[in-house]
This record gives structure tokens, C-alpha cells and sequence, in this order.
């Protein structure tokens, strides 16, 4: 059994981005050991309530975005669990999901709306601290790091199974890691979080025909450890493991069911039914169906949980696309939550007594720019006088939630490596008109292309977006060809594919680094904003690998400050709009949730009243 999904057959397939390693622990960890939850946290600058902690997440109670506390994982690393109270064990949490999931094997996957229903069924070696970016024990209960940052020993937690009944070990682990390297074909250019973090495939050739560099070496089962050996020291490591798309899931399953027979036809790609019927994790909620003629993904709870069991029976993802329907969803009490309400709701929301919860804007928009298909856009003027039309405060006090600010560069002022000291771009049209004569570019005409069916954290209401910003170019003379398309129906596989000029996405953080915002923007000169194209565009490459494989902290932050000012300045490959609060609503006799940065909510540990 397969099912096909339309995606771009143009990968985001990044070349690694890492230079020489030294002799210094990698961060992440806060020591060269982490024993317990709070060893292997990110920089202080995510601790507490600056990203998330009581003062902005907590236990749906009230009505209030405030109340309660950020319960969740345990001093040792134990899994989150809900904050209290026992609820109707045998109930069913409804959700109403934005868009449809893309499959189910997370390695596979790019969006939020796959990874959602993934985190309450699969874990990785490490997870997230509860309402925070901050790292802690998962799978593996400690780990250890050599001093040159090159090798890493997980100690994997025991008496742990999938949900089809077959054990975790080291083994399993290592087989997942080296089945994500091995992977081919359509495989690979599917496992974007791979190339995108780790660089290269086993074996995989670049244009030029040279072996494409990989951040991982090897995995080394050695009793109950995984030994894992990276090429260089880096400061995301061991923060992806945490990422959905390197969840543990079951050997047996993985290779029953076929996993790996991704096929491309075209356009588009077929997957295995391992990925559409059959995903395996180790998580307290397991896969039981999804009916897509009716929208709704049904997980059920794993009786086998090796931590806290799922307070309720049944957790249902229903995909509503349209934010109204979802609203008007829960206030029928066809579901009994949703993501992204609009911020124009969320007083009304409050006063009606819904549990609205309001995570840390830990996340950009940004006006992207691809400079391949049209040579005006290799003009830094020309970029510089779109920056210039755009009425970014405008924006933010007009259609954003309080809290929201103008972006100043491309992440928020959380990150390492911020500063106001940049370049910026303040609403001046006078100024657009006069770079784009500069420019010889007063006749310009631009494909501008924004998505439809889709909410983000970043982006609540696509259209208003657009209807703003595309009347801020019309205003200085740009002339749009405009194009929309759903957002799993061929709005990211154009994007991905080069076809427009202009386009609006954004990021949430996976995890605390600065690499990971614009390490994954612009390190590869292919990627969407095609920045091989400018004369600049390997050279970025080259500054983002050299801050990131920085061990020293304080010299590492000094470069991402550098690398700010001349993304600004010099080089603008994209236009950053905003940083936003999002939230996300439930319903009245809901509790137990906490908000995550990282839209890393459980809904396994929901408490359901009655």
C-alpha cells in the first residue's frame, strides 16, 4: 500500500556546513558530561521565562494565558506529563490540525502539521525541555562528549519498547542513524532535515562529482551506549537529535513495512506504507488510523509507555484548513482545540472562557527573494528598495498581537549573536523609488507568490499578508505577477523549485542556535533564495560554516555578530518582516498543556475535565 504526495523533486539538500573542529567541548551541554535534565541545556539566554517559562506558558486553566505552571519533564529527564490533575482517563482529545500531514515517518518530513502528530508517538535521544528550546535526556538518560566535540556516547535508557512490542537498544539506535545516512535517490532528497543539519549521504556526489561532505561518521553499538562519531565540532550537536525527523523508531517495523522505498514519479513521490499505515515510535500514543476522506488522524495510547501514561484514550487530529471553521469548531465543541487562533480572536476567546495560551515568538517572517530566474534581483539596491517599501511597523501594529515586533535581521533577540547594531530598513518609499532608478529597475515586474490553506506560527492570516506587502510594491512602482497555491498543494514545491521571485515564509526554531535560523536559510547557494547567483553567495556559505564549528563561545557569538551586520548591509537575501507571539486555544474544561517556542506540545498528557 502506497500514497503519493506532490511534492518538488528540487531538493533543499544543504552541502555541510562545518569547518575544522578543535579541541574545545561543543555548547549545548554545559559540561562535557549530562547526567540529568539539567546538564545538555542551551544558552542562558533561553532559560526561565525568556523563552517560554511561567511568565508566558503553563497549564490551560482559567481562561488565562498566564495560569499555571510549566510542568513537564522531570529533574532526571523523564518524559513531560500533564500538570495535575487525573481527568477522564478514558476521554478523547479532538484537535484541529491547519493542514493535512504530508505521511507519518518524520524523516521524511518538513512540516509542522506531520511533526505535530509525530512528537506524541516518536521520541529522539534527547527532547525539550517543556515550555523552552532547552535540551534534556530523552532516550538516552546521560551522555558524553570528548573534549575535541568529535565523539559522543549516549547511554540509552532501558526497559523501553516501540509500540510493536521490540525493545529499544543501542542497536536500534544506531540503525536508525545509519539508516537516515544510507539514504538514496528520492530518499535523500526527501530527507531534508538530514542534508539541511548533517550534509552529505553515504556515498552521495555533488555536481561536480566530489563526494558531498557529512557532518556524521559512524554510530558503534557498545553494550547499553551508542557511540557516535561527527566529523567536526559543532554547536548544534546534540540539539538536533530532538528534532522530530531523527526520532527512534522500530528496526522491525522500519524494515517490514518497507520504509525506505521512497519512489519519485514526476513531481511527485510515493511512499511506503510504513510511512501512511505503520509508524513506530516509542512514545506514549501510538498510530491506529487515518481517514482521509474525513480529515482525521486517530492515535491511541501505548499501554506500554516506559514513562507517564497518556491521560486520555484517544487523540484525534482534525484537519480543518480554514481558521474560522476551526473557531467556530471548538465553539460547537466538535474539537477541543486548535492551533494559531487569529490574534483579532484572542480577546474574545479569553472573555468567552477559552484557555488561550501564548507561546514565545521564537520564530521570523521573512519576504524571501530568489535571485535566479531574474538578473534585477542580483542588484543589492534593488533588494534594498523593496526592503524600503514595505511598511513593516504598519504590519505589526495593524494585523499582529501585542508583543510582536519588527525583525531586525533574521532571528529573534533570544538567539546568540543578535544586535540592533544592523542595518535598517524604516518604511521609506521616497527611498524605494530613488534605488530602484538607481537601479535602472523602475520598470520592474516580479512574481510574487504567498500560500493559501495554512496558518503559521509566524504567518496567522497568509492573505493579509500578501494584500499588504503586495500593495507597499505597487505603491513604488513594482509591478506583481502573482500566483497562490495551498500550502501542500504546490505553494512550497514551487518555492522549493525556484519559480517565484518574491515569496512569504518564515521559521520557527528548532532548537537554540543561530545556526539554525540562518544556517538553514543560506548555507546552501541552491536553495531557495538561490544566493549562487551573487557574488556573495559562496562566501556566505563560508562565514556560516566558520561561526557555527566556532567552539569558543564568546569569539563564536563575535562572528554571528559580524555575519548579522553584513547580512543586513552587504549581502540581504531575503527581507525579515516580523517576529511574532503565537498562541494556540482550547477549550474550557481543558488543562494540562503547555506552550512550547517550539510548537512542542503534548497532547498525550491533555486533562480532559469530567
Amino acid at each position: 500500500m502506497v500514497a503519493a504526495v506532490a511534492v518538488s523533486l528540487a531538493s533543499c539538500a544543504s552541502s555541510d556546513r562545518n569547518a575544522d573542529s578543535s579541541n574545545t567541548p561543543a555548547p549545548g551541554t554545559g559540561s562535557s558530561t549530562a547526567t540529568t535534565a539539567d546538564s545538555g541545556t542551551g544558552s542562558p539566554a533561553t532559560s526561565g521565562s525568556e523563552t517560554g517559562g511561567s511568565e508566558t506558558s503553563g497549564s490551560a486553566t482559567g481562561g488565562s494565558e498566564t495560569s499555571g505552571s510549566a510542568t513537564g519533564g522531570s529533574e532526571t529527564g523523564a518524559p513531560p506529563s500533564s500538570g495535575g490533575g487525573t481527568g477522564n482517563s478514558d476521554a478523547t482529545f479532538i484537535f484541529g490540525a491547519a493542514a493535512a500531514p504530508s505521511m507519518f515517518d518524520p524523516l521524511y518530513a518538513t512540516d509542522g502539521e506531520t511533526f505535530r502528530p509525530v512528537r506524541q508517538m516518536m521520541e529522539g535521544l534527547v527532547g525539550f525541555k517543556s515550555g523552552t528550546a532547552d535540551i534534556e535526556p530523552r532516550l538516552a538518560e546521560s551522555w558524553e562528549q570528548t573534549a575535541d566535540g568529535k565523539t559522543w556516547t549516549f547511554k540509552i535508557r532501558q526497559g523501553v519498547k516501540f509500540s510493536d512490542d521490540t525493545a529499544l537498544d543501542s542497536k536500534a539506535v544506531c540503525y536508525n542513524l545509519d539508516r537516515m545516512y544510507t539514504q538514496t535517490g528520492a530518499g535523500a532528497t526527501q530527507a531534508q532535515y538530514w542534508s539541511d543539519n548533517m550534509g552529505g549521504f553515504k556515498g552521495q556526489k555533488g555536481e561536480d562529482g566530489k563526494e558531498v561532505p557529512s557532518l556524521y561518521v559512524s554510530c558503534t553499538a557498545d553494550g547499553d551506549n551508542a557511540v557516535v562519531k561527527i566529523n567536526r565540532a559543532t554547536s548544534k550537536f546534540p540539539a538536533i537529535l530532538g528534532l522530530p525527523s531523527y526520532s527512534i523508531q522500530s528496526p522491525a517495523a522500519l524494515e517490514k513495512y518497507k520504509a525506505n522505498d521512497v519512489k519519485a514519479s514526476g513531481e511527485a513521490f510515493t511512499y511506503p506504507e510504513y510511512a501512511t499505515d505503520h509508524p513506530t515510535g516509542t512514545g506514549p500514543l501510538k498510530f491506529e488510523s487515518y481517514d482521509k476522506a474525513n480529515g482525521e488522524i486517530t492515535l491511541v495510547r501505548n499501554d506500554a509507555y516506559w514513562g507517564t501514561k497518556a491521560t486520555v484514550a484517544k487523540l484525534i487530529f482534525k484537519i480543518i484548513p480554514d481558521e474560522t471553521a476551526r473557531k467556530q469548531a471548538l465553539q460547537s465543541g466538535s474539537i477541543q482545540g486548535y492551533d494559531l487562533p487569529n490574534p483579532a480572536d484572542w480577546d474574545s476567546l479569553k472573555a468567552d472562557g477559552y484557555n488561550l495560551l501564548i507561546r514565545p515568538a521564537f520564530n521570523v517572517l521573512y519576504l524571501g527573494i530568489d535571485q535566479k530566474n531574474n538578473p534585477k534581483l542580483q542588484d543589492l539596491k534593488v533588494r534594498q528598495a523593496i526592503a524600503y517599501a514595505l511598511n513593516r511597523q504598519d504590519f505589526v501594529d495593524s494585523q499582529l498581537p501585542e508583543g510582536a515586533k519588527v525583525a531586525l535581521e533574521y532571528y529573534p533577540d533570544t538567539v546568540d549573536g543578535y544586535t540592533e547594531d544592523v542595518q535598517k530598513y524604516d518604511y521609506n518609499p521616497d527611498m524605494a523609488k530613488q534605488l530602484l532608478q538607481e537601479a535602472g529597475a523602475t520598470d520592474l515586474t516580479l512574481k510574487f507568490y504567498w500560500p493559501t490553506e495554512v496558518s503559521r506560527p509566524y504567518m496567522p492570516s497568509p492573505k493579509d499578508v500578501f494584500t499588504a506587502f503586495s500593495a507597499d510594491l505597487e505603491a513604488v512602482g513594482i509591478k506583481l505577477d502573482v500566483t497562490s497555491k495551498p500550502w501542500n498543494g504546490g505553494y512550497l514545491d514551487d518555492v522549493d523549485a525556484n519559480r517565484p521571485d518574491l515569496f512569504l515564509l518564515g521559521w520557527t526554531g528548532d532548537y537554540n542556535t543561530p545556526d539554525n535560523f540562518i544556517g538553514s536559510f543560506f548555507s546552501d547557494p541552491l536553495s531557495r533564495f538561490y544566493t549562487k547567483a551573487a557574488p556573495w553567495g559562496a562566501t556566505l556559505s563560508a562565514e556560516i560554516a566558520a561561526a557555527d564549528t566556532e567552539p569558543d563561545a564568546t569569539k563564536r557569538n563575535e562572528l554571528y555578530v559580524a555575519l548579522n551586520k553584513k547580512l543586513m548591509a552587504e549581502y540581504l537575501p531575503a527581507i525579515p518582516i516580523s517576529h511574532a507571539p503565537p498562541a494556540l486555544v482550547l477549550g474550557k474544561d481543558i488543562s494540562g498543556v503547555v506552550a512550547s517556542p517550539l510548537t512542542d506540545e503534548d497532547y498525550a498528557h491533555v486533562v480532559v475535565a469530567g
